[in-house]
């Protein structure tokens, strides 16, 4: 069933409840009171009754019958009764009633009773010489035709109620969901090749411009998400080719004829460079797949990083013997636990010798600071190096593999090492944080959550 409809006929279900609520209860307390006003009736008639009787000097009986003609209209089936009571007992009347009646009558001095339609009320009557218990009956025909009436009513109410409100809960419904049918059909015309459209903001607070924002948000990163796999493919393959395009070229050159010793050495030689290589960029890409952010976590043990850091700088040294790499432990915390993650030790300094071999390069060998430092749920590494920096308008693609800024032409590289970084960083969940400034250096600051901090 469409939402549509399942609205318009909750509101009905609700609207007819409401009034089915309140039918019955007016219905209960009409009926309640079409009984105390025929009791009243017949209180009236039982006390004129008595007096007429039993008060000579009072009213006569041409007056009684006066004053029913005018004022008290004979009721339907109305009959008088009147039982002479002593000290023992009430002379019990030729009446469908319990003895409980008369006694209720004698010692209150009132009772009343129902059969059906039939009402019966009695009232004592005494003075010093008489001790009488007058009883009306009557038959109230009334309360048949008003109780019928008024069930006409309440179901000519609540069948009306359930018309009107399916349509106008369906009405209500379309407005309501309108702006999702405009969002659907907008959703309709968005595929891979259209990624750049997107559905109309509104205006306005509520959850549809808050579902329209959130899904613009979504496309954003899934238009990334694609240029990102596009470029990926585009620099991917060109990186693979140059080294496969000059290895068989250098083949077919070796081979075409017979050529001395120096020039099947020199071949080899290239051949030898450009697979080696090749072997380094298919193992950055491995590397890069087998760190992707929804990769396993496997093989993570307690590790210390003031320890990994001085693995790291013998890594370094063993790379760039003349480095200028400076491990800076002034701002270590006292406390060793400040001090522990939960990590793969082989993956975290993959990821540190990447960052610090960059500082290196990129600053051509000057100073690198390492520095050390935590706070009471992270421990934060933080390399910060005077190097050439990267453009303000192109930090955004930093982590994109093989992107490379456009001022490092003149240093060797594939643009992987600082995406497979984060990956490593990400799958410890971590956060890596790179700030830069064109021709003045970048920070990267590495933060780990502590050992003893549960991951979310």
């Amino acid at each position: 069933m469409k939402i549509q409809y399942r609205i318009a006929l909750l509101f009905a279900m609700l609207t007819v409840s409401i009034v089915l609520i309140v039918s019955v209860t007016e219905y209960y307390f009409a009926n309640q009171n079409t009984f105390e006003d025929f009791y009243k009736r017949l209180e009236i008639r039982a006390v004129i009754a008595a007096k007429s009787r039993f008060e000579k000097e009072a009213m006569s009986k041409s007056t009684y019958a006066e004053l029913r003609r005018l004022h008290l209209e004979k009721l339907p089936a109305e009959k008088e009764y009147f039982l002479d009571v002593d000290s023992q007992q009430v002379q019990i009347a030729q009446l469908p009633l319990d003895k409980s009646f008369y006694t209720q009558a004698q010692q209150t001095g009132v009772a009343r009773h129902r059969e059906g339609n039939m009402f019966y009320y009695a009232y004592r009557y005494y003075d010093k010489d008489v001790s009488s218990i007058v009883i009306i009956a009557a038959k109230n025909e009334f309360i048949d035709a008003y109780l019928r009436n008024l069930r006409t009513i309440i179901v000519v109410s609540t069948i009306s109620a359930i018309i009107l409100s399916l349509m106008i809960g369906l009405w209500f419904s379309k407005i309501i969901l309108q702006p999702i049918s405009v969002i659907t059909h907008k959703v309709q015309d968005i595929s891979a090749s259209q990624l750049h459209l997107r559905l109309p903001a509104g205006n306005g607070k509520d959850e549809i411009s808050e579902l329209t924002e959130t899904f613009n948000n979504m496309l954003d990163r899934l238009e990334t998400t694609f240029e990102t796999q596009k470029n990926f493919i585009s620099n991917a393959s060109h990186e693979l080719n140059t080294p496969l395009t000059t290895i068989i070229g250098e083949s077919e050159y070796a081979l075409s004829k017979q050529r001395n010793v120096e020039d099947y050495v020199r071949s080899m030689g290239v051949i030898l460079n450009e697979s080696e290589r090749l072997k380094r960029i298919t193992g950055s890409l491995l590397h890069l797949a087998q760190t992707g952010y929804t990769g396993k976590l496997q093989d993570f043990s307690m590790l210390r990083l003031d320890e990994i850091l001085y693995t790291v700088k013998e890594t370094v040294d063993n790379i760039i013997p003349n480095n200028k790499v400076v491990i800076d432990l002034s701002l270590m915390p006292e406390d060793q636990q400040k001090l522990v993650v939960k990590g793969n030790q082989q993956l975290l300094e993959l990821a540190l010798v990447n960052i610090v071999i960059n500082g290196c390069k990129y600053s051509m060998n000057k100073p690198v600071q390492v520095s050390l430092a935590a706070t009471d749920t992270k421990v934060v590494i933080t390399i910060e190096d005077k190097g050439v920096g990267i453009p303000k308008d192109e930090i955004a693609y930093i982590y994109e593999p093989f992107f490379r800024a456009s001022n490092t032409g003149s240093f060797t590289g594939y643009g992987i090492g600082l995406p497979l970084s984060r990956n490593i960083v990400r799958l410890h969940n971590g956060e890596l944080d790179v700030r830069s400034e064109e021709n003045k250096g970048t920070t990267v600051k590495v933060k780990l959550p502590l050992a003893h901090v549960e991951w979310h």
